[in-house]
């Protein structure tokens, strides 16, 4: 499963890695980052990815755009959807987000039957209306046939359109995009070499990237699955596996089974999901958001639904004004939960904080409401919240994934907790499989070797951390000596004592000797905005957004995170000049070499 990563300041708009599905893209400098936020041309046109959710996939644009032309009326924009469900949902959302903005909020769903070359079945149309009155336009579809459900918009409302596309994670793959292509018998599709891929975007398909940071080769089958079904059930299976409680005994009910488990295109996705199961399944109410989560995590909980309640420190002192608040509320109206659900991150991306979590299970059981914890970050490989969680996220993109090939999520509900029963039968009845098949075939053959994986990226990452640390002011070092890094975020030195308590453990209460580590990600903060972009450009690794990846991937993240929001962003300790760095599997000396040059670049910035 090995391709070539590149690296290197002249590889801006180039895939990680080198292939066609790759699900990240290289910014390679800190000014290549700007560019790219402020739509500097020079930086778009280079462009031949990026990360799925934030970047349309040329398959998927080449796909819109044919839909534009034969569906499309003057002045409209359209997005794509893979069923008639999720459709509804970009409708509702673009509808009420425009509203808000004062955008133009018409917006109609169209059924796009794609019938195979030379079939000779015509597609018949019919106008039906959705919930808001707007039109749909329907197309029968003969068997063995492709669909899209297209969404169309007034060009004005594109903006609006974009972050439900971003927030949700619930667009078409490019998989999805190029197997529809090839059913249209479009030239050119599928794209079979990744070399037909690099040459259509103006890359070089014979470069050669010299590194001596090359991700250890595992030794994983690259065999895919004979099936969709079949692979969907390893994944399950994979994940359950890894969260089965030694002191259980097989087949208790407090054991998680791959019947608790529910796979999604993306982790957005299965967030996403998670919250329209709970606003469907329990009394209404606000949710709140503990500690500085994912950019999208909180807009999704803000955008659907009664609204979000933020407390972005996650500090002890805010678990007691959130007690307060719920002990108000539930004097007010005692007879419903004071609020729906409790979302919070273990670790959180990217201060790598841990909140009290037990603190806020025994706040859950005392007033009612469900916690959704995502330790996409800390991993199941490292992390155990389910003695505290109602229903676990993980987006399998990152770590699970490993190759940034695929994405992918998945949503756990405990069955340790009382209303285990009644989200999953919910669910159950509601659940539309919208993993596509392709997607799902690459997610499981990658996620073969995660256990082993982690293992390597927990040492890799704790050598670096404990490098860096010792030159950090908060390790001790004096910035009139020339120390230019102020803190090293992350979790050995960050909330340890919250963490400790998550780490996965054996039976015996000892930590696992084999997982349970600190994670592969980390963030280090700088005395000055010049040693953050020296130390960023500075560092020769991959760059670009993403993470979790099997080769060492950073990022500005606050830039690409907050970048129209920075100030909002530093009142909760994310600075404009944070750099977040996750580590892979290459070998640990070569890496330290990387950094510790960077770090000499930004103290002599």
């Amino acid at each position: 499963m090995s391709a070539p990563i590149p690296i290197g300041s002249d590889t801006l708009g180039w895939p990680l890695p080198a292939v066609l599905h790759a699900i990240t893209v290289s910014l390679p400098t800190w000014s290549d980052n700007v560019g790219y936020l402020n739509g500097q041309t020079a930086v778009v046109d280079s462009m031949s990815t990026g990360y799925p959710r934030f970047f349309i996939h040329r398959s998927v644009q080449k796909l819109a755009d044919i839909c534009q032309e034969k569906f499309g009326l003057s002045g409209e924009r359209c997005l794509l959807c893979p069923t008639q469900k999720t459709a509804e949902y970009g409708k509702e959302f673009i509808h009420s987000q425009a509203l808000l903005t004062g955008k133009p909020s018409d917006v109609r769903i169209v059924r796009y039957a794609i019938h195979p070359v030379g079939d000779s079945i015509s597609a018949s149309s019919s106008t039906l209306h959705g919930t808001s009155g707007l039109p749909i336009v329907s197309q029968s579809i003969p068997p063995q046939s492709a669909e899209v459900f297209a969404l169309f918009f007034h060009a004005d409302t594109y903006k609006v359109a974009r972050q439900f596309w971003q927030n949700c994670g619930l667009g078409i793959s490019s998989r999805y995009a190029e197997h529809s292509l090839s059913v249209l018998g479009i030239a050119g599709y599928p794209m079979v070499q990744n070399s037909e891929f690099l040459r259509a975007c103006g890359k070089s398909a014979s470069r050669v990237f010299e590194t001596d940071l090359i991700p250890k080769s595992l030794d994983a089958s690259e065999r895919l699955l004979a099936t969709g079904a079949d692979a969907k059930a390893a994944l399950r299976q994979r994940i359950a596996s890894c969260l089965v409680r030694d002191e259980s005994p097989a087949g208790a009910r407090t054991n998680v089974s791959e019947d608790d488990i529910f796979l999604f295109p993306s982790g957005m996705s299965a967030i996403w999901n998670v919250h329209q199961l709970l606003l469907a399944s329990r009394p209404l109410g606000k949710s709140v958001v503990f500690g500085f989560p994912y950019t999208d995590t909180l807009k999704v909980v803000e955008k659907s639904g009664p609204g979000a309640i933020f407390y972005g420190h996650g500090r002890d002192c805010d678990i007691d004004d959130l007690d307060d608040l719920l002990a108000t509320k539930a004097a007010d109206n005692p007879s419903v939960p004071p609020i729906l659900a409790l979302y919070t991150e273990c670790p959180s991306n990217p201060r790598l904080c841990t909140v009290d979590i037990p603190r806020l299970r025994a706040l859950a059981d005392k007033y009612d409401f469900l916690i959704v914890i995502d330790e996409t970050i800390g991993t199941f490989a490292n992390v155990d919240v389910l003695p505290y969680a109602d229903i676990i996220i993980t987006s399998l993109s990152k770590y699970v994934g490993g190759y940034a090939t695929a994405l992918g999520g998945s949503l756990l509900i405990n069955p340790r907790m009382r209303h285990h029963a009644l989200l999953k039968e919910h669910l159950t009845s509601t659940f539309e499989d919208t993993y596509f098949t392709p997607d799902a075939l690459v997610m499981e053959r990658n996620s073969r070797d995660f256990l082993e994986r982690m293992r390597i990226i927990n040492a890799n990452t704790e050598y670096i951390c404990d490098f860096l640390h010792m030159h950090s002011i908060e390790g001790g070092a004096s910035e009139s000596e020339g120390a230019v890094i102020k803190q090293v975020l992350y979790p050995k030195y960050v909330t340890p004592e919250n963490y400790q308590v998550c780490r996965r453990r054996l039976p015996t209460g000892e930590l696992d000797p084999e997982n349970g580590g600190y994670g592969g990600l980390f963030s280090v903060t700088f005395t000055s905005m010049e040693a953050s972009r020296a130390f960023y450009d500075a560092l020769e690794v991959a760059k670009g957004p993403s993470l979790g990846t099997t080769f060492t991937l950073t990022c500005p993240y606050t830039l690409l995170g907050h970048y129209w929001e920075l100030g909002w962003a530093a009142e909760y300790g994310v600075e404009e000049g944070l750099v977040r760095v996750s580590i892979g599997t290459e070998d640990k000396e070569a890496l330290l070499r990387a950094v510790d040059a960077a770090l000499r670049a930004a103290q002599s910035a």
